[in-house]
């Protein structure tokens, strides 16, 4: 770092400034904190030549750095420095050779808070030339350069084809936003001390990454009216955000009205987005309308570009209709200077009235400067490209280049990609770039109007032009719903209360002389919610068998909260306590476990737990409709067999409150006895709710959602009944649309999603992959199981079709290979009915083994349980490997049982071999094994 500051960056500080010549730098430290890697998120890229992560960085350093401008007597620096940020980091392009990747990307999507310890800043500030300059110019232009477009690129290979591409990309598209309007602000204006309010003079401040616009100021306003239009370049989905601030001007200091931020990635899913956004910090809400505009590789739509773009109003600029990305590689035999000197080459570039311009490069003819720059362009029919490479003090053509870009408009993917010659310069002198445009272009499909006489109707690109009248002020709506990300992710969880052993006898009779039992009940809380298990009377030991449900996110560091209490007629006694973390259930799928009643002398409970996944596809309801009804039990509500996820987005064209007045509409969603009630918007015939609620399903043949609209005292404004059925006819499950309101007027757009419920471990999912669905039920009618046999084997998480336990026993085991992660993983449930040799049961556990090697590294076993033929293990164990490496291997499964304390004996009960190539390890089911004696060295 001392030898780059000495050698590379002092010499440019030097060159930059005349007043700074004398420029060195006297102390270099970096002390002695690293940069923390708090978290890491990596991405799924839509490239299969790229990874995408995420790094949350913060760097508190002890950093020294000082410097001396020994002409002005000048000494200045730094002493300590913060970065705190989400760091992108892009790997790219991935090779087939080491290093396996060709370059490193960085950049920060938003702005990082910096925050510097200078030292003599007020000196250096002083200095001719840099009095302009102020701490809060230098902190900006530092996080600038550190945030998009802004990218480091480190090239880990020699000859990286495509340098300045990879430092610069194409955009991944252009958010063209109005800026409509806004009202309810404050007011901070005050006159004559304070005593009388006057109002603010509003302007707005428009932020992606680097890009700002500043609006106009509107005086004396509080619901301003701007209709101003910006277009920005979006680089990076998810992460980017388009930022609002609304500021009061004043003379001396701009006061701030508030803020709002809303992520690319929503602008990007729905295509067009036009809506009222809630300021914070402040009062009042600001309207925008934005539209996300593809990037096209040809010319063929551009005539009905140009042609919509004259409908659309903007200011203070005209519509974009396409981008031009230079990317300027290099030039070759520039002219010298006088003397014979080397020159500084720099390039100006400039389409009309916007100039951009290079870095300059010392002391060459043929420099290499690897920038990207962009333009906007009105039409490219008629626009041209000005080239100027200078010395750099601008007073020295170095040669010239016109350009028309109507030559883009016939060229290949519209690339040119080759050497130029320059005029006015030397005979061989030339320049080389790359110029790539795209047309800009408005998705029509996303595009929809309102179906009410008098509006607009939707324009087709392919047609002559837009409709009559259509403009930012009679906006499009959207014509599907934009929900969060989070929607439509959430599990069920089936909770079965099985048992309980040991429990503390509670109960008293004669005055505390005789020592009853307890008559014991359960009690369940979990994201919110409570269930109570049904009371058995006068048993230390009691089996309930009951079921229960509840639908839970993926959210880390959930409990199920479990508390055990025995009924008395005054207050019932406390007799123990448990809970169980969710995150191994929603990782395996399962878990079947004795528990631990903690805070009490003695007792345990039996749980089992299952997560039941949402499967957008009809094709399982039957069968899941046949294993709920096998495994009912009577003490239960009955089973879920859906789960419905509704997000209610917003509703248009609601009554007026008699006649003239909007009214302030909430919705009601109704599934049987389950019900969401969402907020109230005020005064408004067209609310935005914004809101989501999931419901269990128990029948989707026969049930509904009902959705009732309502105004606060204003009684029923609409009303909608959605069967299910339609949402089993439809595509994935799904309708996401505008529904029409009966009982009133109006719509609501709103998007419903049901998810047939399936486990993994019951039923369902053990049976798809071997049994049709005809085949479950003959074989379930021809079993010679009773139906309460057959139920409480279903209870048990056996298959109600289980061939018969072998001599040796069975072993439970659930094997899956999880790409993701690279990993073989298996879960070792438990075993039954294993062999007793001695006079007591054996104390099991179960060691597992990846043959051919058999060394510790790939040798794992289970904790070992106590004296019993059917432990419970629950435990799971995983092995990095790659898939092709998991095919040629054997998954060695031994039950032993530990001889004595003080021997190291191991009786073997038995054993199976899994040949890991026959077995689908993309499904991860639970399956009982049949155990064999060593000698048998068959696979199963």
């Amino acid at each position: 770092m001392e030898k780059l500051l000495a050698e590379t960056v002092a010499p440019a500080v030097r060159g930059s400034n005349p007043h700074l010549q004398t420029f060195t730098f006297t102390r270099v430290e970096l002390g002695e904190k690293p940069l923390r890697i708090i978290g890491v998120k990596v991405h799924p890229s839509q490239r299969k030549d790229q990874i995408l992560l995420d790094l949350n960085v913060s760097y508190v350093g002890d950093v020294q750095i000082d410097v001396e401008i020994k002409k002005y007597f000048c000494k200045a620096g730094v002493k300590g420095m913060q970065l705190h940020g989400i760091l992108r980091v892009i790997l790219e392009p991935l090779m087939g050779d080491l290093p396996i990747v060709g370059a490193v990307s960085m950049f920060f999507i938003r702005r990082p808070t910096l925050d510097i310890n200078w030292t003599g800043m007020t000196n250096l500030l002083d200095i001719p030339g840099l009095s302009s300059l102020s701490d809060t110019m230098i902190m900006d232009s530092i996080a600038a350069f550190l945030v998009l477009p802004n990218r480091l690129l480190v090239p880990l290979v020699p000859n990286l084809h495509d340098v300045a591409q990879l430092r610069s990309p194409l955009p991944r598209g252009i958010i063209r936003i109005h800026l409509l309007a806004a009202q309810g602000l404050s007011s901070k204006d005050k006159y004559v001390k304070g005593l009388i309010e006057g109002k603010s003079d509003p302007y707005a401040l428009v932020r992606v990454g680097t890009q700002t616009f500043c609006s106009c100021v509107i005086n004396e306003e509080l619901s301003p009216q701007w209709g101003e239009t910006y277009e920005v370049m979006v680089h990076e989905v998810p992460g980017q955000e388009i930022e609002v601030e609304v500021f009061d001007k004043d003379p001396d200091k701009d006061d701030f009205l508030g803020r709002m931020k809303l992520d690319v990635g929503k602008v990007l899913q729905a295509g067009v987005l036009d809506d009222w956004y809630p300021l914070q910090g402040g009062k009042g809400q600001v309207h925008l309308r934005l539209e996300w505009l593809s990037l096209l590789p040809d010319a063929e739509k551009l005539e009905h570009v140009l042609q919509w773009n004259k409908g659309v109003s903007s200011q203070p600029e005209p519509p974009s209709a396409a981008i031009l990305v230079v990317y300027l590689d290099r030039a070759q035999d520039l002219p010298l200077k006088k003397g014979n000197k080397e020159p500084n080459p720099m390039v100006q570039l400039s389409i009309q009235d916007v100039t951009q311009e290079s870095k300059a490069v010392y002391g060459t003819n043929s420099p290499v400067w690897e920038e990207a720059f962009r333009f906007f362009l009105q039409d490219p029919r008629s626009q041209e490209l000005d080239v100027q490479v200078k010395d750099d003090s601008r007073a020295l053509t170095l040669g010239a280049l016109t350009l028309p870009l109507a030559r883009l408009l016939t060229a290949s993917e519209l690339t040119l990609d080759q050497w130029f010659q320059l005029s006015g310069s030397g005979p061989n002198s030339r320049l080389y770039m790359k110029l790539v445009m795209r047309i800009l272009y408005l998705d029509s499909s996303q595009i929809c109007f309102p179906a009410v006489p008098g509006t607009t109707t939707a324009w087709d690109p392919d047609s002559e032009s837009p409709a009559t009248g259509s403009s930012v002020d009679a906006p499009p709506r959207p014509c599907h719903t934009t929900p969060a990300s989070h929607f439509g992710t959430e599990n069920v969880l089936r909770i079965h209360i099985l048992e309980a052993q040991d429990l503390i006898a509670k109960d008293r009779f004669l005055g505390g002389l005789v020592k009853g039992k307890s008559d014991p009940y359960v009690k369940l809380k979990l994201a919110g919610r409570s269930f109570r298990s049904r009371v058995v009377r006068e048993d230390l030991n009691p089996r309930w068998n009951e079921v229960f449900e509840v639908i839970v996110t993926s959210v880390p560091g959930q409990e199920l909260e479990v508390e055990v209490f025995d009924k008395d007629l005054d207050k019932d006694d406390f007799l123990g306590r448990c809970k169980v973390s969710l995150t191994t259930v929603l990782n395996s799928g399962f878990l079947d476990e004795w528990l631990t009643l903690e805070d009490v002398l003695s007792g345990r409970l039996h749980l089992r737990l299952e997560r039941l996944s949402p499967r957008p596809t009809a094709a399982d309801l039957e069968e899941v409709l046949q294993v709920n009804s096998l495994i009912q039990t009577q003490k239960s509500a009955e089973l879920a067999s859906a789960l419905l996820s509704v997000y209610l987005e917003r509703a248009e064209d609601l009554p007026l409150r008699k006649g003239t007045k909007p009214p302030s509409p909430y919705a009601t969603l109704t599934v049987g006895e389950t019900s969401h009630k969402t907020k109230t918007v005020s005064h408004s015939s067209a609310p935005v709710w914004d809101e989501s609620a999931s419901f269990l399903i128990r029948k989707p043949h026969t049930e509904s959602l009902e959705l009732q609209v309502r105004g606060e005292g204003t009684g029923t404004l609409g009303s909608l009944s959605l069967p299910f059925s339609e949402l089993l006819e439809a595509d994935r499950l799904c309708l996401d649309r505008w529904f029409v309101l009966t009982n009133g007027q109006g719509q609501v757009l709103l998007k419903a999603q049901l998810g047939i419920l399936v486990s993994q471990h019951s039923g369902v999912e053990a049976h798809s992959h071997s049994h049709s669905s005809s085949s479950l039920t003959e074989e379930a009618e021809s079993s010679t199981s009773s139906a309460p046999e057959l139920r409480q084997r279903l209870v048990h998480g056996d298959s109600p079709l289980q061939a018969p336990v072998g001599p040796l026993g069975q072993v439970k085991l659930t094997v899956w290979y999880y790409s993701e992660e690279r990993k073989l993983v298996s879960i070792v449930h438990g075993c039954r009915a294993l062999r007793q040799n001695g006079r007591d049961p054996p104390d099991p556990y179960v060691s597992l083994l990846l043959l051919p090697d058999k060394n510790r590294g790939t040798k794992r076993k289970t904790s070992l349980k106590k004296r019993t033929l059917n432990p419970e293990f629950s435990e799971r164990f995983e092995w990095e490997l790659p898939m092709d490496e998991v095919l040629r291997r054997k998954l060695d499964v031994s039950v032993k049982s530990s001889s004595s304390f003080m021997s190291r004996e191991r009786e073997l009960l038995g054993k199976v071999q899994l040949d890991l190539a026959e077995i689908d390890l993309s499904q991860g089911a639970a399956q009982w094994y049949d155990l064999m004696d060593d000698k048998d060295k068959g696979s199963s």
